[in-house]
């Protein structure tokens, strides 16, 4: 897609990382043995590259809590790769808490131990539910202290998704002026993600129409079980 969309840029390295929790159901998805194998530690906390992934950094704004911030992007967070799996279906990988990126915005690129629990949990547990979420692969601790309102135990999520496209990508290339921009994100997640409408010759509009009746029905069964998002902008929306 061109550095417009994204940073390339390589996780930074941390020491002696631990397995905190797997989820065998998730690393089945990836052809992964049970506990992800040989070399997971390593690879998956970014202290070993991965042969041929090229690790990005994606940008995009968004509306947080109702006002407009202009540039966010992934400060902290890289998608690693994508794999193909025996089934013949794509899934990305993705890294929080990797290192701080271009995104940063002064932060320290770092994810706490006890936020990455609490999004492997959830994102397994909606899963469970039968309802579309983001799966958590595993959560990776650190031997670093990290600051908050006080100081914290950091951890690097491994994050699961067959897309990782934010609807605050689209936000950043319209509210920046780049409709050729638009369109090109547009016309990837078409063809990647919602191929039946490559040929339709209103593709754009059925395209808009659907994501927002997925994304109604979504929020419906949140409503269903009791799920609240605590933080639901469009930077956290794909």
């Amino acid at each position: 897609m061109g550095s417009e969309f994204y940073q390339e840029k390589q996780p930074d390295p941390v020491t002696d990382p631990y397995l905190v929790d797997y989820s065998p159901s998730v690393g089945a998805l990836l052809d992964l043995p049970s506990e992800g194998g040989s070399g997971f530690l390593e690879k998956f906390s970014g202290n070993q590259p991965m042969e041929g992934a090229r690790p990005l950094a994606m940008a995009y704004s968004g509306h947080q809590f109702g006002s407009y911030n202009p540039r966010l992007g992934d400060g902290r967070g890289l998608l690693l790769g994508e794999v193909l799996n025996k089934e013949n279906i794509r899934w990305n990988i993705y890294l929080k808490g990797a290192g701080p990126t271009r995104f940063a915005r002064g932060f320290d690129g770092r994810a706490t131990l006890q936020s990455s629990i609490r999004e492997h949990l959830g994102s397994e547990a909606l899963n469970g539910l039968g309802i579309p979420s983001t799966r958590s692969l595993a959560v990776i601790g650190i031997r670093e202290l990290i600051y908050r309102q006080k100081p914290e135990l950091a951890a690097i999520l491994v994050r699961v998704a067959d897309c990782h496209i934010r609807f605050g990508s689209f936000e950043y290339f319209h509210h920046t002026n780049q409709p050729k921009n638009v369109k090109r994100l547009t016309d990837f997640a078409i063809q990647n993600y919602h191929n039946d409408l490559w040929n339709e010759p209103e593709k754009y509009r059925i395209f808009f129409r659907r994501v927002l009746t997925l994304t109604a029905q979504l929020i419906s069964k949140w409503q269903a079980v009791g799920f609240v998002h605590g933080v639901m902008n469009t930077d956290n929306m794909t």
